[in-house]
């Protein structure tokens, strides 16, 4: 009788104001675990999601925060599909600074079997993080939202 490997399938969800690192953490981790599944023979599977990526145009970032609640559902269900077809890590790659916000996203990676990691970047509460934070985030955002953001950041 052939003994099955079971492969763990993981869900990892950042967490982390705009310019903690969040996106350079998941890039790291993707390039390695590709470079270990290879080395395995293994079909490197791994898959982020980010709701920043529908806000890009022609490679060009344009938020618009009347597509917000649109874009966040249209991520929420291509990472839903991800698991469906039994990708073996999936990441949501968002600032999920509220519980709320990342809570479908783990209700549905644990109804799908995966096991849930959450990645914080940082304290987003505090003032010299958050300085940092506006000082090297892609997207521009100014410090008043950055703290803004770090304001309503909730512990899980």
């Amino acid at each position: 009788m052939r003994e099955q490997i079971d492969t763990p399938r993981q869900a990892i969800i950042m967490r982390g104001l705009p310019g903690s690192g969040k996106s350079y953490w998941v890039s790291q981790f993707v390039e390695a675990k590709v470079q270990q599944m290879e080395l395995s023979g293994t079909p490197a599977q791994v898959e982020v999601f980010s709701t920043d990526q529908y806000f890009c145009q022609n490679g060009i970032y344009q938020f618009n925060v009347k597509l917000l609640s649109k874009y966040h559902q249209f991520n929420l269900t291509a990472f839903i599909e991800a698991m469906s077809d039994a990708v073996p890590f999936v990441i949501c790659d968002n600032t999920n600074l509220a519980l709320w916000e990342f809570k479908a996203y783990q209700a549905a990676a644990v109804a799908l079997g995966y096991e849930v990691r959450i990645q914080q970047m940082g304290v987003p509460t505090d003032l010299e993080h958050q300085l940092v934070c506006a000082k090297r985030n892609r997207h521009h955002v100014p410090l008043n939202s950055i703290k803004r953001m770090g304001s309503v950041f909730e512990a899980h």
